[in-house]
């Protein structure tokens, strides 16, 4: 499929009452209000195709930012184009979805991560954050720098109150991340997790609820989850 036809397609499946729910979470014009499934089923005609991805994301559409994070291949970008994508992300459904998703499939995505995760900006961060859990969750535990996780656990333990509201929402699910994730660190997580508490995040009045971090991890544990990896953090 083209750009052309994806972009017309989309048009024909928004509709005005999806558009008011992606409003109160977040999204901006323009956007035509496309279903997350939905936008699965243009995802299969179109398969990967890296340059079409690269145009659909261009477009500023936040459907078609979406689509083009689940057709995308981020092995294949560079860091410029991460990072392009890491700023010009229009909303938190882009910021800490479709950025983290192509990030994490990218040799440079754990160093940009620790470089988003120090921005001023709330957004930044927080795709930051969301790109070093998702890293947690498909890395190899001998991949993983258990010096540097410990550290920013304790990071988060110290900061998580203070910090921006989606920068907040990211780090608690670090925790949770790494709770499940990291066999090695799941004890100490579930410690941060509990020191941490409830984290209070401004939903944008929406029925969305932050997750309680001991309660994720525990079930984790019971359901027997802890240490399985996934192959992809899309969804």
């Amino acid at each position: 499929m083209t750009k052309a036809e994806v972009m017309e397609e989309l048009q024909s499946l928004g509709s005005e009452a999806i558009k008011a729910i992606l409003v109160k979470h977040g999204a901006r014009e323009p956007f035509f209000g496309v279903k997350v499934e939905d936008l699965k089923k243009v995802m299969k005609k179109i398969k990967n195709d890296q340059p079409l991805a690269m145009e659909l994301y261009e477009t500023g559409n936040s459907d078609a930012m979406y689509l083009a994070g689940l057709v995308a291949d981020g092995s294949k970008m560079t860091k410029k184009q991460l990072q392009a994508w890491a700023e010009q992300a229009p909303s938190s459904m882009i910021s800490e979805h479709t950025v983290p998703w192509v990030a994490s499939e990218n040799p440079a995505g754990h160093e940009l991560a620790l470089e988003w995760i120090e921005s001023p900006k709330d957004r930044l961060a927080a795709t930051g954050w969301c790109t070093l859990a998702g890293l947690l969750a498909i890395q190899p535990d001998s991949e993983i720098d258990i010096k540097e996780v410990k550290t920013l656990l304790e990071r988060v333990e110290k900061t998580i109150h203070t910090a921006s509201n989606r920068t907040k929402y990211t780090m608690n699910g670090f925790v949770i991340s790494v709770g499940g994730y990291v066999p090695a660190l799941t004890a100490q997580a579930m410690a941060t997790a509990k020191k941490i508490g409830i984290v209070e995040v401004d939903m944008g009045g929406t029925a969305c609820k932050v997750p309680y971090s001991p309660d994720y991890i525990q079930k984790m544990k019971d359901k027997g989850y802890i240490g399985k990896k996934r192959k992809t953090i899309r969804c």
